[in-house]
């Protein structure tokens, strides 16, 4: 049986998709993460239910996130 990291850690230079409390997606290259689930992600992008914004190098906050899933 995998831990929570351990799986994430797995996803480490991949795409990932983001759900956030705000309802708003980000995507973007996962780089490196912490024990509280803050992500430093590459090439990010944020979409909400109107806009699609690029954002390049961002850190979200772990309490912000809702589900962290690999891109297809």
């Amino acid at each position: 049986m995998q831990r929570p990291l351990d799986v994430l850690g797995s996803s480490q230079d991949k795409k990932v998709i983001i759900q956030l409390k705000s309802g708003s997606k980000i995507t973007g290259t996962l780089r490196a993460f912490d024990s509280h689930i803050n992500l430093w992600l590459d090439d990010a992008s944020l979409e909400d239910k109107e806009n699609t914004l690029k954002l390049g190098k961002v850190l979200v906050r772990g309490d912000n996130i809702v589900l962290i899933s690999p891109e297809k």
